[in-house]
Protein backbone atom coordinates (compact mmCIF):
# COMPACT_ATOMS: atom_id res chain seq x y z
CA UNK A 1 0.00 0.00 0.00
CA UNK A 2 1.41 3.29 -0.71
CA UNK A 3 2.07 5.86 1.66
CA UNK A 4 0.95 9.15 2.24
CA UNK A 5 4.32 10.70 2.10
CA UNK A 6 5.22 11.00 -2.37
CA UNK A 7 8.39 9.27 -1.85
CA UNK A 8 9.69 5.81 -2.19
CA UNK A 9 7.98 3.07 0.32
CA UNK A 10 10.98 2.61 2.83
CA UNK A 11 12.56 -0.44 3.15
CA UNK A 12 11.01 -1.03 6.64
CA UNK A 13 7.76 -1.82 5.10
CA UNK A 14 8.83 -3.45 1.96
CA UNK A 15 11.26 -6.05 4.36
CA UNK A 16 8.06 -6.45 7.00
CA UNK A 17 5.79 -7.44 3.82
CA UNK A 18 7.80 -10.45 3.07
CA UNK A 19 7.27 -11.96 6.75
CA UNK A 20 4.91 -14.70 5.25
CA UNK A 21 7.08 -15.43 2.59
CA UNK A 22 9.85 -15.71 5.49
CA UNK A 23 8.29 -17.76 7.98
CA UNK A 24 7.12 -19.95 5.15
CA UNK A 25 10.54 -20.60 3.89
CA UNK A 26 11.68 -21.25 7.11
CA UNK A 27 9.17 -23.77 8.82
CA UNK A 28 10.12 -26.33 5.22
CA UNK A 29 13.93 -25.42 5.19
CA UNK A 30 14.69 -25.92 9.16
CA UNK A 31 12.57 -28.88 9.07
CA UNK A 32 15.50 -31.22 8.97
CA UNK A 33 17.83 -29.28 11.27
CA UNK A 34 14.72 -28.42 14.25
CA UNK A 35 14.21 -32.39 14.32
CA UNK A 36 17.55 -33.17 14.75
CA UNK A 37 18.24 -30.71 17.61
CA UNK A 38 15.02 -32.27 18.86
CA UNK A 39 16.76 -35.54 19.12
CA UNK A 40 19.60 -34.24 20.90
CA UNK A 41 18.52 -32.11 23.32
CA UNK A 42 15.85 -35.14 24.40
CA UNK A 43 19.07 -37.46 24.97
CA UNK A 44 21.13 -34.39 26.48
CA UNK A 45 18.33 -32.99 28.75
CA UNK A 46 19.60 -29.25 29.86
CA UNK A 47 19.22 -28.65 33.33
CA UNK A 48 18.78 -24.89 32.21
CA UNK A 49 19.12 -22.45 29.51
CA UNK A 50 20.92 -19.24 28.34
CA UNK A 51 20.76 -16.41 25.60
CA UNK A 52 22.95 -14.89 24.08
CA UNK A 53 21.75 -11.49 22.24
CA UNK A 54 21.77 -7.92 22.12
CA UNK A 55 19.26 -5.22 20.18
CA UNK A 56 16.33 -6.66 18.97
CA UNK A 57 17.88 -10.21 18.81
CA UNK A 58 17.99 -10.26 22.64
CA UNK A 59 14.26 -8.96 22.45
CA UNK A 60 13.22 -12.46 20.30
CA UNK A 61 15.11 -14.04 23.54
CA UNK A 62 12.50 -12.48 25.97
CA UNK A 63 9.84 -14.16 23.95
CA UNK A 64 11.77 -17.26 23.96
CA UNK A 65 12.64 -17.43 27.37
CA UNK A 66 9.13 -17.26 28.12
CA UNK A 67 8.13 -20.08 25.77
CA UNK A 68 10.94 -22.10 27.19
CA UNK A 69 9.66 -21.74 30.58
CA UNK A 70 6.00 -22.21 29.93
CA UNK A 71 5.92 -24.79 27.44
CA UNK A 72 9.17 -27.37 28.71
CA UNK A 73 9.75 -26.04 32.01
CA UNK A 74 13.16 -25.03 31.45
CA UNK A 75 14.41 -22.00 33.64
CA UNK A 76 16.28 -19.85 31.03
CA UNK A 77 18.67 -16.60 32.02
CA UNK A 78 20.24 -13.90 29.48
CA UNK A 79 23.80 -13.59 29.42
CA UNK A 80 25.36 -10.48 29.71
CA UNK A 81 28.47 -10.63 27.01
CA UNK A 82 30.89 -8.32 28.91
CA UNK A 83 31.28 -10.93 31.95
CA UNK A 84 33.70 -12.67 29.41
CA UNK A 85 34.79 -10.63 26.84
CA UNK A 86 35.28 -7.20 29.00
CA UNK A 87 35.56 -9.09 32.44
CA UNK A 88 37.45 -11.72 30.97
CA UNK A 89 35.22 -14.39 33.49
CA UNK A 90 34.65 -17.93 31.67
CA UNK A 91 31.47 -18.94 33.12
CA UNK A 92 31.06 -22.67 34.08
CA UNK A 93 28.13 -23.68 31.31
CA UNK A 94 28.46 -27.16 30.94
CA UNK A 95 25.67 -29.13 30.13
CA UNK A 96 23.79 -25.95 29.43
CA UNK A 97 21.55 -25.16 26.22
CA UNK A 98 22.88 -21.44 24.94
CA UNK A 99 21.05 -19.98 22.46
CA UNK A 100 22.82 -16.83 20.34
CA UNK A 101 20.16 -14.69 18.58
CA UNK A 102 21.73 -12.51 15.53
CA UNK A 103 20.82 -11.16 12.35
CA UNK A 104 25.08 -10.62 11.52
CA UNK A 105 26.15 -13.24 13.48
CA UNK A 106 29.23 -10.85 13.64
CA UNK A 107 28.93 -9.17 16.55
CA UNK A 108 32.62 -10.37 18.32
CA UNK A 109 31.28 -10.77 22.05
CA UNK A 110 28.07 -12.67 20.48
CA UNK A 111 30.60 -14.47 18.76
CA UNK A 112 33.05 -15.37 21.49
CA UNK A 113 30.86 -15.64 24.47
CA UNK A 114 29.43 -18.93 21.90
CA UNK A 115 32.80 -20.23 21.55
CA UNK A 116 33.46 -20.16 25.80
CA UNK A 117 30.13 -21.70 26.56
CA UNK A 118 30.75 -24.61 23.45
CA UNK A 119 34.39 -25.04 24.80
CA UNK A 120 32.96 -25.93 28.51
CA UNK A 121 30.57 -28.39 27.52
CA UNK A 122 27.54 -26.37 26.50
CA UNK A 123 25.38 -27.30 23.78
CA UNK A 124 25.18 -24.25 21.65
CA UNK A 125 22.32 -23.02 19.14
CA UNK A 126 23.05 -20.18 16.71
CA UNK A 127 19.64 -18.37 15.18
CA UNK A 128 21.34 -16.12 12.52
CA UNK A 129 20.17 -14.89 9.08
CA UNK A 130 24.12 -15.13 7.98
CA UNK A 131 24.71 -19.03 7.40
CA UNK A 132 28.27 -18.57 6.62
CA UNK A 133 28.70 -16.07 9.55
CA UNK A 134 31.31 -16.34 12.64
CA UNK A 135 29.05 -17.05 14.64
CA UNK A 136 27.38 -19.98 12.94
CA UNK A 137 30.82 -21.53 12.18
CA UNK A 138 30.96 -21.05 16.43
CA UNK A 139 27.71 -22.66 17.31
CA UNK A 140 27.32 -26.37 17.08
CA UNK A 141 23.78 -26.04 15.83
CA UNK A 142 22.60 -23.49 13.47
CA UNK A 143 19.07 -22.19 12.70
CA UNK A 144 18.78 -20.07 9.85
CA UNK A 145 16.54 -17.48 9.78
CA UNK A 146 16.27 -17.74 6.31
CA UNK A 147 15.06 -13.81 5.74
CA UNK A 148 17.42 -13.60 2.46
CA UNK A 149 19.02 -9.88 2.88
CA UNK A 150 17.77 -7.18 5.19
CA UNK A 151 18.31 -4.12 4.49
CA UNK A 152 16.25 -1.86 6.36
CA UNK A 153 18.42 -0.41 9.64
CA UNK A 154 15.43 -1.28 11.41
CA UNK A 155 15.40 -5.05 11.65
CA UNK A 156 11.79 -6.37 10.94
CA UNK A 157 11.11 -9.63 9.15
CA UNK A 158 14.81 -11.02 11.05
CA UNK A 159 13.45 -10.16 14.04
CA UNK A 160 10.27 -12.08 13.09
CA UNK A 161 11.79 -15.09 11.87
CA UNK A 162 13.88 -15.08 15.30
CA UNK A 163 10.29 -15.92 17.23
CA UNK A 164 9.76 -18.66 15.32
CA UNK A 165 12.98 -20.20 14.81
CA UNK A 166 13.41 -22.20 17.89
CA UNK A 167 9.36 -22.87 18.05
CA UNK A 168 9.37 -26.19 15.80
CA UNK A 169 12.10 -27.38 18.23
CA UNK A 170 9.58 -26.73 21.45
CA UNK A 171 6.15 -28.24 19.27
CA UNK A 172 8.40 -31.53 18.99
CA UNK A 173 9.78 -31.88 22.52
CA UNK A 174 6.63 -30.72 24.06
CA UNK A 175 4.78 -32.93 21.38
CA UNK A 176 2.27 -29.60 21.22
CA UNK A 177 0.10 -30.69 18.29
CA UNK A 178 -1.64 -27.34 18.95
CA UNK A 179 1.77 -25.50 18.27
CA UNK A 180 2.46 -27.20 15.15
CA UNK A 181 -1.14 -26.85 13.53
CA UNK A 182 -0.37 -22.82 14.38
CA UNK A 183 2.99 -23.19 12.92
CA UNK A 184 1.96 -24.71 9.93
CA UNK A 185 -1.34 -21.72 9.27
CA UNK A 186 0.90 -19.17 10.96
CA UNK A 187 1.91 -17.62 6.91
CA UNK A 188 -1.48 -17.07 6.11
CA UNK A 189 -1.87 -15.08 9.87
CA UNK A 190 0.60 -12.99 9.17
CA UNK A 191 -1.21 -11.95 5.41
CA UNK A 192 -3.85 -10.94 7.18
CA UNK A 193 -2.33 -9.49 9.68
CA UNK A 194 -1.03 -7.42 5.80
CA UNK A 195 -4.25 -6.58 5.46
CA UNK A 196 -4.21 -3.95 8.79
CA UNK A 197 -1.84 -1.67 7.49
CA UNK A 198 -4.57 0.85 6.58
CA UNK A 199 -5.91 0.60 10.37
CA UNK A 200 -2.08 0.87 11.91
CA UNK A 201 -2.16 3.42 9.31
CA UNK A 202 -4.71 5.07 11.63
CA UNK A 203 -4.07 4.69 14.67
CA UNK A 204 0.08 5.96 14.47
CA UNK A 205 -1.66 9.11 13.38
CA UNK A 206 -2.73 9.54 16.81
CA UNK A 207 0.67 9.80 18.36
CA UNK A 208 2.03 12.20 15.46
CA UNK A 209 3.32 14.40 17.66
CA UNK A 210 4.02 12.07 20.65
CA UNK A 211 7.47 12.71 22.34
CA UNK A 212 6.78 10.18 24.72
CA UNK A 213 5.55 6.49 25.03
CA UNK A 214 5.02 3.99 27.49
CA UNK A 215 4.62 0.54 26.44
CA UNK A 216 3.13 -1.92 28.63
CA UNK A 217 2.73 -5.98 27.84
CA UNK A 218 2.89 -9.18 30.03
CA UNK A 219 4.14 -12.73 29.52
CA UNK A 220 4.74 -14.05 25.73
CA UNK A 221 4.54 -10.58 24.22
CA UNK A 222 6.78 -8.47 26.84
CA UNK A 223 9.55 -9.08 24.79
CA UNK A 224 7.08 -7.67 21.43
CA UNK A 225 6.85 -4.60 23.79
CA UNK A 226 10.47 -4.25 24.80
CA UNK A 227 11.11 -4.28 20.46
CA UNK A 228 8.43 -2.19 19.89
CA UNK A 229 9.93 0.54 22.47
CA UNK A 230 13.31 0.33 20.95
CA UNK A 231 11.70 0.76 17.30
CA UNK A 232 9.98 4.20 18.44
CA UNK A 233 13.61 5.45 19.29
CA UNK A 234 14.95 4.31 16.29
CA UNK A 235 12.82 5.43 13.77
CA UNK A 236 10.38 8.37 14.77
CA UNK A 237 12.67 9.27 17.83
CA UNK A 238 10.27 8.97 20.37
CA UNK A 239 11.73 8.36 23.91
CA UNK A 240 9.53 5.35 24.47
CA UNK A 241 10.00 2.63 27.41
CA UNK A 242 8.81 -0.73 28.05
CA UNK A 243 7.41 -1.74 31.18
CA UNK A 244 5.68 -5.11 32.36
CA UNK A 245 1.91 -4.19 33.35
CA UNK A 246 2.38 -6.23 36.52
CA UNK A 247 5.76 -3.80 37.42
CA UNK A 248 4.28 -0.67 35.83
CA UNK A 249 2.17 0.09 39.25
CA UNK A 250 5.31 -0.06 41.51
CA UNK A 251 6.80 3.48 39.88
CA UNK A 252 6.59 4.43 36.47
CA UNK A 253 3.05 4.82 36.99
CA UNK A 254 3.43 8.24 38.14
CA UNK A 255 4.91 9.18 34.46
CA UNK A 256 0.75 8.55 33.81
CA UNK A 257 0.52 12.21 35.78
CA UNK A 258 2.48 13.67 33.06
CA UNK A 259 -0.25 12.99 30.20
CA UNK A 260 2.26 10.04 28.74
CA UNK A 261 0.72 8.10 26.48
CA UNK A 262 0.23 4.67 26.60
CA UNK A 263 0.70 1.61 24.19
CA UNK A 264 -0.79 -1.54 25.31
CA UNK A 265 -0.36 -4.97 24.14
CA UNK A 266 -3.19 -7.22 24.32
CA UNK A 267 -2.43 -10.90 24.06
CA UNK A 268 -4.79 -13.81 24.16
CA UNK A 269 -3.30 -16.05 26.56
CA UNK A 270 -3.20 -16.95 30.37
CA UNK A 271 -1.14 -13.43 31.09
CA UNK A 272 -4.80 -11.49 29.71
CA UNK A 273 -7.24 -11.36 32.19
CA UNK A 274 -4.38 -9.66 34.73
CA UNK A 275 -3.53 -7.57 31.83
CA UNK A 276 -6.77 -6.48 30.87
CA UNK A 277 -7.30 -5.65 35.08
CA UNK A 278 -4.44 -3.55 35.01
CA UNK A 279 -5.26 -2.11 31.64
CA UNK A 280 -8.86 -1.20 33.13
CA UNK A 281 -7.57 0.57 36.17
CA UNK A 282 -5.22 2.37 34.31
CA UNK A 283 -8.20 4.22 32.35
CA UNK A 284 -10.50 4.32 34.94
CA UNK A 285 -7.34 6.94 36.18
CA UNK A 286 -7.39 8.86 32.87
CA UNK A 287 -4.64 6.47 30.78
CA UNK A 288 -4.61 7.67 27.06
CA UNK A 289 -4.52 3.85 26.12
CA UNK A 290 -4.74 2.13 23.25
CA UNK A 291 -4.09 -1.35 22.45
CA UNK A 292 -2.61 -4.10 20.14
CA UNK A 293 -2.54 -7.85 19.72
CA UNK A 294 -5.26 -10.48 19.61
CA UNK A 295 -7.66 -9.83 22.43
CA UNK A 296 -11.39 -9.05 21.80
CA UNK A 297 -11.54 -5.49 21.95
CA UNK A 298 -7.86 -4.30 21.02
CA UNK A 299 -7.50 -1.37 19.34
CA UNK A 300 -5.99 -2.75 16.68
CA UNK A 301 -6.45 -6.27 16.77
CA UNK A 302 -4.57 -8.56 14.97
CA UNK A 303 -5.34 -12.26 13.94
CA UNK A 304 -5.49 -15.22 16.39
CA UNK A 305 -2.97 -18.24 15.15
CA UNK A 306 -4.16 -20.79 17.37
CA UNK A 307 -1.28 -21.03 19.87
CA UNK A 308 0.34 -18.08 22.44
CA UNK A 309 3.34 -18.91 21.12
CA UNK A 310 2.37 -17.61 17.40
CA UNK A 311 -0.08 -14.95 18.22
CA UNK A 312 3.39 -13.02 19.00
CA UNK A 313 4.15 -12.88 15.35
CA UNK A 314 1.58 -11.29 14.01
CA UNK A 315 1.42 -8.23 17.21
CA UNK A 316 4.74 -7.66 15.91
CA UNK A 317 4.58 -7.24 12.68
CA UNK A 318 1.64 -5.28 12.87
CA UNK A 319 3.23 -3.01 15.38
CA UNK A 320 5.70 -2.33 12.73
CA UNK A 321 3.48 -1.44 9.84
CA UNK A 322 2.39 1.11 12.98
CA UNK A 323 5.51 2.09 13.98
CA UNK A 324 7.01 2.53 10.16
CA UNK A 325 3.34 4.96 9.04
CA UNK A 326 4.46 6.88 12.57
CA UNK A 327 7.71 7.81 10.98
CA UNK A 328 6.14 9.13 7.53
CA UNK A 329 3.51 10.75 9.39
CA UNK A 330 5.61 12.90 11.45
CA UNK A 331 7.89 13.52 7.85
CA UNK A 332 10.85 11.51 8.73
CA UNK A 333 12.81 8.38 7.27
CA UNK A 334 12.55 5.05 8.69
CA UNK A 335 15.28 3.76 6.88
CA UNK A 336 17.67 6.78 7.73
CA UNK A 337 17.37 6.99 11.30
CA UNK A 338 20.30 9.35 12.53
CA UNK A 339 23.62 7.84 14.12
CA UNK A 340 22.91 4.44 13.38
CA UNK A 341 24.13 1.74 10.94
CA UNK A 342 22.45 -2.14 10.09
CA UNK A 343 25.37 -3.93 11.61
CA UNK A 344 26.34 -2.83 14.99
CA UNK A 345 29.94 -4.87 16.59
CA UNK A 346 30.53 -4.77 20.08
CA UNK A 347 33.64 -6.19 22.18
Amino acid sequence: MPSSIDRPEPLMLQEARQTPDVIARQLVENAEAAGALARVLRDRRPPYAVTIARGSSDHACTVLKYALETELSLPVASLGPSVHTLYGTRLDLKGALVIAVSQSGASPDVVENVRMAREGGALTVALVNVEDSDLAQAAEFVLPLRCGEEKAVAATKSYLASLTAFLPVIAELSSDGKLKEALNNLPDALRRTLELEDAANALAARYSFAQNLLVLARGLHYGVAQEAALKLKETSGIHAEAYSAAEFSHGPKRLLAEGLPVLGFASNDAAWPATEAAYADLRTGGADLRTLGPAAGSTLRTPTTGHALTDTVPSALAFYLFAAHLALGRGLDPDSPPLLSKVTKTR
